[in-house]
């Protein structure tokens, strides 16, 4: 064994006993929460969000409170600066126009674009979809990521660099800032999925150059393609979906990013990099990858997709912890406000039906919708738990991509690729109406210890000491 192999053997034994002392120093007992009246995730027991803020730009509507102040579930809504998202998608498609564009417009601006508000917004989008000059070589080919959301973060802390005014605070700016953000998301995806292929999955690279007359979705699916080929059937779905994945209220976790960070007063990069990294997250943005994988093994496990009692009984198997991961979760149903319905779901579902008639998916597609119809009465029996729940826009949004070919390692970042509306919108709105950092308490649940001078300190043997704790808990109130 080498000297340098030595070491990492001695680095690695050092960092398994520090993880022990983390281990043994960190937990915190569940009580104390309740003890102290801690709001868990910013919530209240009954699942409603803290009330941290105020919005203009979105709202999402799953439940009233009726007199006692008690949750009443409603069918959901998802609303844009006033307007119903269901209205929105029903007007873009009586004019047979892409909706994503109007959405970015009315999110940031407040208001509904005329025709040729549109029209001039839509071609300034579409100026700007091209990255800067050798930014694809040296940003992007030059270190390439197994992961797309990681590329898409590095890419837009790297455009700081490419930028000639990136500190300015005045909004003029930080409007063009997100304008060019939103602008050239879909191209970053696209180029950091066509590095990772290269470089990662020793497959052919295709750049191809972005079209400023093509909306976002139809650019995205020429961009990911050899041929760079697309339906009108494929791109309109495609845009649903960045439609409905665009907004969805102050509170949901990347957005809430975007404020605490714009709340310092940093720049605008930094703030649109943190919510990538919130979005990342397995519990917020990739929950849909999930889905896709529960199906596929109950694909594999049920041999007849049209008989309900098969499908019911191995849906059960998953949600008693006999079968797939052993979570006991049905992936796809279940949300934090929607409760009798979420719209997005039912929108994209409708609308899936089409793609899978052209795409010769349709046994699929009706093992989705039966699970669906189900899956929630099946939850409802085992637990009992008197809340019933629907399925959410994941469920359906992994399928829809996989009907257009998507990689699953592009699922999140079209999540992104959306989202950077929302985030822009809300960071600019944190600029104009916030003006206060943001700075929660915290409480302190550690007894003070008496200070040990380094010379009467013990070290145990491979560092696996466990500290002694104080059986005091500290009662006084945060300090900051």
């Amino acid at each position: 064994m080498t000297e340098l192999e030595i070491k990492e053997q001695e680095n690695k034994k050092l960092l398994e006993a520090l993880s022990h002392l983390e281990e043994v120093n960190d937990p915190i007992d569940d009580s104390l929460y309740k003890q102290f009246d801690v709001k868990r995730g910013l919530r209240y027991a009954d699942g409603r969000g803290v009330l941290v803020g105020l919005t203009r730009i979105g709202d999402v509507v799953g439940y009233e409170l009726d007199s006692e102040g008690k949750k009443v579930a409603v069918p959901g809504k998802l609303i844009y600066r006033g307007y119903n998202i269901e209205d929105i998608v029903k007007d873009c498609v009586a004019h047979n126009q892409f909706g994503f564009e109007q959405c970015v417009y009315l999110l940031l601006f407040g208001e509904l674009p005329t025709h040729s508000q549109l029209k001039r917004f839509t071609e300034f989008l579409g100026e700007y979809r091209g990255l800067p000059e050798n930014f694809t070589e040296d940003m992007i080919m030059k270190a390439p990521s197994c992961n797309i959301m990681n590329k898409i973060a590095r890419g837009v802390l790297a455009s700081y660099s490419y930028d000639e005014n990136p500190e300015d605070r005045s909004i003029q700016n930080i409007l063009r800032q997100c304008l060019e953000l939103i602008s050239r998301f879909s191209t970053l995806a696209a180029y950091g999925y066509q590095a990772k292929r290269r470089y990662f999955d020793g497959k052919s690279l295709y750049i191809h150059n972005p079209k400023p007359e093509l909306s976002t979705a139809e650019n995205f699916l020429r961009l990911i393609r050899s041929d760079k080929s697309y339906t009108r059937l494929e791109a309109e779905i495609l845009d649903l979906a960045l439609v409905l994945h665009a907004e969805h209220g102050g509170g949901n976790n990347s957005s809430l990013t975007v404020h605490v960070v714009s709340s310092a007063d940093t720049d605008t990069y930094s703030a649109i990099a943190a919510a990538v990294g919130s979005l990342k997250g397995h519990r917020h943005g990739g929950a849909n990858i999930r889905v896709i994988e529960m199906m596929d093994d109950i694909k594999a496990n049920v041999k007849d997709w049209s008989n309900e009692t098969e499908v019911a009984d191995y849906l059960r198997k998953i949600a008693t912890k006999q079968a797939f991961d052993h979570t006991g979760l049905i992936y796809g149903l279940g949300h934090a406000v929607y409760t009798i319905s979420d719209p997005r779901a039912i929108l994209l579902r409708n609308k899936a039906k089409e793609l899978a008639e052209e795409k010769g998916c349709m046994e699929e597609f009706n093992l989705y919708t039966l699970i669906e119809r189900i899956a929630p009465n099946i939850l409802y029996e085992l637990h009992g738990d008197g809340k019933r729940i629907c399925t959410n826009v994941d469920f359906y949004s992994g399928f829809v991509y996989s009907m257009l070919n998507i990689p699953r390692e592009l699922f999140t970042p079209l999540f992104a690729i959306a989202r950077i509306a929302g985030w822009s919108a809300h960071r600019i709105e944190e600029i104009v109406a916030g003006g206060r950092i943001y700075r929660p308490a915290y409480k302190n649940v550690s007894g003070e210890r008496e200070y040990i001078p380094i010379d009467d300190r013990v070290e145990c043997e491979d560092n696996r000491c466990t500290p002694k704790k104080s059986d005091e808990v500290a009662t006084s109130g945060p300090s900051d």
